[in-house]
C-alpha cells in the first residue's frame, strides 16, 4: 500500500512541480526559495497521504500547502510588507504596461493563451529562469529543472553532457538569479526578443522529453508532451510576428500528431515507418501546417521552422511510401548549415539512405563516427544498425543495436534495440 502511494506522490509530484515552484514564486519572489518551499509540500504529502488517503485534487493540496508555507515565511520576514507592497505594484504594472506592448488585443490573447491567464506564472517562471544575469546554457538547464521537473540526470542526457556539469549549472543559475534580485515577471518589450531564444530552445526540450523519455519504463509522457504545447501556444501568442515562435509550434503540433500512433496496445515503440497513419491526429496536422505557413511567411526559415518543414513532409504523405525524403535530406542540409550539430547529420544520414540507398547513408553514418561526437549517443549505432540490416550484414547489424541497447536508459527503447538484435543475429 504504502508503495502504491508514495508511486502516486511521484505521479502527480512529477506533473505539478512546475506550477507550485511557479505559484509560490510569485509570491516569495525568489526561484530557489520557492522550490524549497515547494520539496517541504512534497515532504508534507510523503507523510500525510499514507495515513489520510491521497486528497482529491493532490495539486491542489499540494500548492496549496506551499503557499501556506510561503506566507509563514514572509510573515517571519521583517520586510514582509513591504515586498506585499512590491507584488501589487509588480502585478498592477504588468496589468497596465508590459501586457498590452506583448500583444494588440489583450481580451484576444488571454482567449487564446489557456482561458485568459496571459500572465500564467508557468510563464512568469520561464522567463525569470531565462533572465540574461545567466548564461544561455544555465538558462537551459535550470529552467527545463523547474518546468519540466525534469531530473539532473534527464537534462544531461538532453545535452549530451557529463551529470555533474548540469548539476552546477542549476546550482549557479539559483545562486545567480538570488544575488541580482532578478525580478519574477515577464520582462519588458525591449528583452523579449533577447529571452524568448531560450524559453523556445526550452519548450522544445520539454516536449522532446514527453515526445521520447529519456528514461523510465514509459514510451513516452504524455503530460509533458502537453505542457510543452500549451507553453508553445501562449508564446507564438505572446510574439505573434516571431518566425521561430511560430515554427515551434508548428513543429510541436505535427510531431505530437503522431502520438496515438507511436505505441502499441502494450506499450511499445512503433517506428515512424510502420505506424498507422490513419491514427495521426489531423486537428493537429492540420495546426501544424498553418502555424508553418505563418512562419515561412514572417522570414527567412530558422532551426524550428525547418524541422518543422521536416515533419510537414511526414505528414502529408497519406503512405510512408509517398515520404518525399530528397525533400527532407535537403532541408537537413539546410538545417545543418543554419544551426550545425552532429545529431543534425545523424538524421541527414537516415534520411540519404532513405533517397539514395543504405550504402550512401551508411558512408555518412561513417564518417560521423569518426569524430566521436556522438560516442554516447545511443542512436548512432541504432542507425547504422539499420542501415546494416538493409545491406543484408546481419552479424555486423546485431552487434550494433547491441551496443545501441547497452547505452539506453529508457526500458521500451532497450527493449526494442533487443529485439532488433536478436532478430539479425541469426541472418
Amino acid at each position: 500500500m504504502r508503495g502504491a502511494v508514495d508511486a502516486a506522490i511521484a505521479a502527480v509530484w512529477r506533473i505539478e512541480s512546475a506550477k507550485i515552484v511557479a505559484g509560490v514564486a510569485r509570491l516569495v519572489r525568489d526561484i530557489g526559495l520557492a522550490e524549497e518551499l515547494a520539496g517541504d509540500a512534497l515532504v508534507a504529502a510523503l507523510e500525510h497521504w499514507p495515513e489520510a488517503g491521497i486528497p482529491d485534487n493532490p495539486g491542489a493540496w499540494l500548492m496549496r500547502t506551499a503557499k501556506n508555507a510561503a506566507l509563514d515565511h514572509l510573515r517571519r520576514d521583517k520586510s514582509y510588507r513591504e515586498k506585499c507592497a512590491q507584488i501589487g505594484h509588480d502585478l498592477e504594472a504588468m496589468e497596465a504596461h508590459i501586457v498590452p506592448d506583448f500583444v494588440d488585443d489583450l481580451d484576444a490573447a488571454r482567449d487564446a493563451a489557456d482561458n485568459g491567464l496571459v500572465h500564467d506564472d508557468l510563464l512568469r517562471l520561464m522567463f525569470t529562469a531565462c533572465h540574461p544575469v545567466l548564461s544561455t546554457e544555465a538558462r537551459v538547464a535550470l529552467t527545463l529543472k523547474l518546468l519540466g521537473g525534469l531530473s539532473t540526470h534527464e537534462i544531461a542526457r538532453a545535452f549530451l553532457v557529463p551529470e555533474p556539469t548540469i548539476a552546477q549549472r542549476i546550482v549557479r543559475a539559483k545562486r545567480s538569479l538570488g544575488q541580482a534580485r532578478v525580478p519574477f515577471e515577464l520582462p519588458p518589450p525591449a528583452e523579449l526578443a533577447e529571452r524568448l531564444a531560450s524559453v523556445l530552445e526550452v519548450v522544445y526540450l520539454v516536449f522532446n522529453e514527453g515526445y521520447t523519455a529519456t528514461s523510465g519504463s514509459d514510451w513516452m509522457r504524455p503530460a509533458l508532451q502537453d505542457e510543452a504545447l500549451r507553453l508553445g501556444r501562449m508564446l507564438a501568442e505572446l510574439a505573434p510576428r516571431e518566425p521561430e515562435a511560430q515554427g515551434l509550434v508548428a513543429l510541436m503540433e505535427l510531431q505530437a500528431s503522431r502520438a496515438a500512433a507511436r505505441v502499441d496496445r502494450e506499450g511499445r515503440p512503433v517506428l515512424l515507418l510502420e505506424q498507422d497513419r490513419l491514427r495521426w491526429d489531423g486537428i493537429l496536422i492540420r495546426r501544424g501546417l498553418a502555424a508553418l505557413a505563418r512562419a515561412e511567411l514572417l522570414g527567412p526559415p530558422g532551426p524550428y521552422t525547418l524541422q518543422a518543414a521536416i515533419a510537414a513532409c511526414h505528414a502529408r504523405a497519406r503512405m510512408a511510401a509517398e515520404t518525399d525524403w530528397k525533400r527532407i535530406a535537403a532541408l537537413y542540409g539546410e538545417l545543418a548549415r543554419v544551426n550545425p550539430s552532429p545529431v543534425v547529420e545523424l538524421n541527414r544520414a537516415v534520411a540519404v539512405g532513405m533517397a539514395e540507398g543504405p550504402a550512401a547513408g551508411l558512408a555518412l553514418v561513417d564518417e560521423l563516427a569518426g569524430q566521436g561526437r556522438l560516442a554516447r549517443y545511443q542512436w548512432l549505432p541504432a542507425v547504422r544498425g539499420d542501415l546494416l540490416e538493409k545491406l543484408g550484414r546481419g552479424a555486423e547489424a546485431s552487434a550494433e543495436f547491441t551496443r545501441a541497447a547497452q547505452m539506453a536508459t529508457n526500458a521500451r527503447e532497450k527493449a526494442l534495440l533487443e529485439e532488433r538484435a536478436r532478430t539479425n543475429a541469426g541472418t
